[in-house]
């Protein structure tokens, strides 16, 4: 990945993650280029990068090995053809990081028989630990997956799926994901807060404690539900809180919730991609 070049198309927050995480993995900025419409954005990523920048799309795609979509669903058809005459020609690694625009409709709008590869990143990548699956169709080699395997593993852990049907359920659990753990911290604060703790005091402990049993399973090797077993004693605390929330249908809600996520996304592809 050392001498490729690649081309951002959008520079928002998520294009500024991922340059620099590139930077700090040692790319060197000269083989970086971000295209967007606004001069104050394309500033930002000058002085705080100092990576080539530009206004025209073609511009940053007549450099590149790899051009990475990452603008808004609803405005990646036209900016895929302002370069897909420029993408025919040279035939560069195409990764899409939009939401829900399936690889089929991403490939047609740059011309077909294109190499591309479908990212669905979460938030967390802003801070580069995010999550991200990927999906490549069969014009994409196996340099060009390495090569998109390492972009977004800049900003976080990057699995690959080897059926883009599998991306609507990406997206209803770890693209949507990182909401319903909000949720949760918000529900448990709140309820801490109507045990008379105070407000400063009950977020505190709830934000440190998700933290906490977050990088138990992370970094540990048992998996969530033994760890769950190890911290629950039998007639204890834990197990009359545990009882409390199989009784209400945790386990349900939260299957159904996902079912939801997924069907949505599934609906908005198919609106995305309509001619």
């Amino acid at each position: 990945m050392s001498e490729s070049t690649i081309a951002f198309i959008g520079g928002g927050n998520m294009a500024h993650s991922l340059v620099g995480g590139l930077i700090a993995g040692g790319r060197s900025p000269q083989h970086l280029w971000v295209a967007d419409p606004f001069v104050d954005q394309l500033d930002t990523h000058r002085h705080r990068h100092g990576i080539n920048v530009t206004q025209e799309n073609t511009e940053a795609a007549a450099h590149a090995d790899v051009i990475v979509m990452a603008v808004k669903p609803q405005i990646l058809r036209e900016a895929a053809a302002q370069i897909a005459s420029i993408v025919q020609e040279r035939q560069p690694l195409v990764l899409s990081i939009a939401a829900g625009l399936r690889e089929p409709d991403i490939s047609r709008w740059l011309g077909g028989n294109v190499p591309v590869v479908r990212a669905m990143p979460n938030t967390p990548s802003l801070l580069r630990c995010g999550a991200t699956a990927l999906y490549a169709n069969p014009s994409v080699s196996a340099a060009q997956k390495t090569l998109a395997e390492e972009i977004m593993a800049a900003v976080g852990m990057a699995l690959w799926v080897d059926e883009e049907a599998h991306m609507d359920a990406v997206t209803a659990t770890s693209g949507s994901g990182p909401a319903y753990f909000f949720l949760v911290m918000e529900a448990m604060e709140n309820a801490a807060r109507s045990l008379d703790l105070p407000p400063e005091l009950a977020r505190r402990l709830v934000l440190q404690t998700a933290l906490g049993a977050a990088r138990m399973a992370n970094e540990g090797d048992d998996d969530p539900a033994t760890l769950r077993e190890k911290v629950t004693s039998p007639g204890g605390t834990t197990a009359a809180a545990l009882e409390v929330l199989r009784e209400q249908g945790l386990e349900e809600c939260f299957r159904k919730a996902l079912t939801a996520a997924r069907d949505r996304s599934q609906t908005l592809s198919d609106e995305f991609g309509r001619d």
